[in-house]
């Protein structure tokens, strides 16, 4: 028995993986994060899987589904949005799995900041510009090192991947104006692949009030600067 953590892609049920989407299709227990997964994805699974929203149950809950899983000799497809590695909320699980001694493989998937870049037609490391991506996000419920505080990041004049922080683009903006400077190319982009995207450009100068009245949410956000558009 092995848990597949499996990443299902940025949103366009396509960009999943062929292992990951084999996984899902031969799996008799399939637990996945709600609405951040295509239902497309989800439709993969077989007539009679055990196909569970993990969206509102706990990791006891989670843990639970797995360890009748494996009495049984059953694999598990855990599938979440986008790739697991980068801000998917692994780690628990991992340490619980490693603490029940139960088998799992990470599956990865394409992530939301390169479907985001991918959506722009950019490239994000580019020649003379920018050879470094830095991933961060704004300290919420996660708290951010002081040590990874943006205006220390931004001194490197690197390309910049913000997830999970369009609620406080005001604050970003003040806060990296005087690194990268007014002009310096901003695009917001939430569901980067859905149906629904959204996707806003503009500089530092501007990118507040583009961004004003679109209802971008919380969840699903990537922010991203200095890269040409």
């Amino acid at each position: 028995m092995k848990v597949y953590i499996i990443g299902a892609g940025p949103g366009d049920p396509e960009l999943i993986t062929i292992k990951g989407a084999k996984l899902i299709e031969a799996c008799p227990i399939v637990l996945y994060t709600g609405s951040l997964v295509p239902k497309a994805v989800i439709e993969r699974t077989k007539k009679d899987a055990i196909v569970l929203d993990s969206s509102s149950m706990t990791l006891d809950e989670i843990i639970s589904v797995i360890l009748s899983a494996k009495e049984n000799d059953q694999d598990v497809a855990r599938v979440h949005t986008g790739d697991p590695s980068i801000f998917g909320s692994i780690a628990e699980q991992i340490r619980k799995l490693d603490s029940l001694n139960i088998q799992y493989e990470i599956v990865p998937g394409v992530s939301s900041f390169t479907a985001a870049a991918a959506v722009l037609g950019k490239e994000l490391t580019l020649p003379e510009v920018s050879q470094t991506i830095i991933i961060t996000r704004i300290s919420g419920r996660t708290p951010v090192p002081e040590r990874e505080r943006l205006e220390i990041l931004a001194q490197s004049g690197a390309t910049l991947t913000l997830f999970l922080s369009v609620l406080h683009i005001r604050a970003i903006v003040e806060r990296l104006t005087p690194y990268y400077g007014e002009k310096c190319p901003v695009a917001v982009i939430q569901k980067a692949t859905w149906p629904e995207q959204k996707v806003v450009v503009g500089t530092l100068y501007d990118i507040v009030s583009k961004v004003k009245g679109k209802n971008f949410l919380h969840g699903n956000h990537i922010y991203r600067s200095n890269f040409r558009l």
